[in-house]
């Protein structure tokens, strides 16, 4: 019974593991992280120092193209690199003067025809994290029930379930985001095409959510799993043991006896059962009484 809810305990734990990874991953935009390369807009306003994000020239008159230099006889880098972060609802980028962000919709950047598939994406882990707080508020009540062992394993059964198809939706809803960010970067705008990105740390709580829900079902199923073995090997031995008290019963002479005890001897002293016939019991210590009073068998029967 204490090794049924330490299980049970473990289970409740990786779900609630994997019901906060999630919110978390999915609350955030830093699914995938990088830079893009712009080139340097003009820099407007007074002369404040050195500027690195903007290109300043000699003269106020910019539309003067003979008093354009270039960037490389000055010894400047034409772009600056700016940095980007994604997530499954918006991307963010720098400014130009690379102080604060600016945000839009991660729908509207990706390709038409690839917003169906956010969509689902974002269908589906919404439904990941439904699914998994369903099957954690099940197992809670598992861990708090006190009552029938039947009851206790409805709920474990139904826990499994939730749980289960709470981690293929999730991994699925993260397959899918990885495909429509990679056609996004390969077909989407131009003013938002990376120069170079990886996955962020959202990402890896995702997949780790993905792990934790898995491991929870799987402790889940295991602990069904070996309730219903230990149910069924307990009524084996009560069927073997009522066979063997209908036997006994069932027996005419000490002889019959005899070749049933050497035949059918239990493997230890708690298969014996008290045997009950018309209110009267037969127990172990009367079928040695029996035994007792055999006839004693000849020699050379043995010989």
């Amino acid at each position: 019974m204490m090794e049924r809810r330490r299980r049970a305990s473990l289970a409740l734990l990786l779900n609630l593991l994997a019901l906060l990874l999630a919110v978390s991953a999915l609350s955030s935009s830093y699914w995938c992280d990088g830079e893009r390369k712009v080139v340097k807009p003009f820099c407007t306003g007074p002369v404040t120092g050195k500027q690195t994000h903007c290109i300043r020239y000699n003269s106020s008159n910019a539309n003067d193209s003979r008093l354009v230099q270039y960037i490389w006889e000055t010894g400047e880098d034409k772009f600056v690199l700016r940095k980007f972060h994604t997530g499954i609802w918006f991307s963010c980028e720098q400014n130009v003067d690379l102080v604060g962000e600016k945000c839009r919709s991660f729908i509207t950047v990706a390709p038409p025809h690839e917003r169906g598939v956010l969509w689902l994406c974002i269908v589906a882990e919404c439904l990941y994290i439904l699914l998994l707080a369903t099957g954690g508020i099940l197992m809670s009540i598992e861990v708090c029930h006190i009552g029938n062992v039947i009851d206790g394993l409805k709920l474990n059964a139904f826990a499994a379930i939730f749980t289960v198809l709470s981690g293929l939706l999730g991994m699925v809803a993260h397959m899918m985001f990885t495909t429509a960010f990679q056609l996004t970067v390969s077909l989407g705008p131009e003013d938002w095409k990376p120069q170079h990105w990886d996955y962020s740390w959202s990402y890896i709580l995702a997949w780790s959510s993905f792990t934790a829900c898995m491991a929870s079902s799987v402790t889940t199923i295991n602990r069904y799993t070996k309730t219903i073995l230990e149910f069924k090997h307990k009524r084996r031995n009560m069927e073997k043991n009522l066979k063997i008290k209908q036997k006994l019963l069932d027996l005419e002479s000490p002889e019959q006896v005899w070749d049933m005890f050497i035949s059918s001897v239990p493997s230890s002293a708690e298969e014996f059962l008290d045997l009950s016939a018309s209110g009267r019991k037969l127990s172990a210590g009367s079928v040695f009484l029996d035994l007792n009073e055999l006839p004693s068998p000849q020699g050379e029967e043995y010989c």
